[in-house]
């Protein structure tokens, strides 16, 4: 069997590139806040190194399991304070991922 091995971010110049960070924030939330950041917490080391070397970080995810459909409910938008909080900077959002809205993100 083939071993393989990747490459971690260490291993590559991030500087002045965006980087996509596909991370689970399917947070237990109640009345609209997040209950349990512990998700949240897990990406920020992975998030923080990129913002060191220089690199942007665009955070992929999903909440739920809406099936194509736009679910207020399911919106990430609850997700984007506990984040910046446990890293310190700014986050923006963007409601969708592509056109306009995305690219102003």
């Amino acid at each position: 069997m083939t071993q393989r091995s990747f490459k971690g971010l260490s291993d590559i110049d991030i500087a002045g590139k965006t980087i996509l960070v596909r991370a689970d924030l399917n947070v237990p939330m109640l009345n609209g806040q997040v209950s349990d950041d512990t998700r949240i917490r897990s990406v920020v080391p992975t998030i923080k190194t990129i913002l060191d070397q220089g690199g942007k970080v665009a955070v992929l995810s999903h909440f739920g399991r809406p099936k194509g459909k736009i679910v207020p409910a399911a919106s990430l938008a609850p997700i984007v304070a506990p984040l910046a909080k446990a890293l310190g900077v700014d986050v923006g959002f963007a409601s969708d991922c592509i056109g306009d809205i995305a690219k102003q993100a």
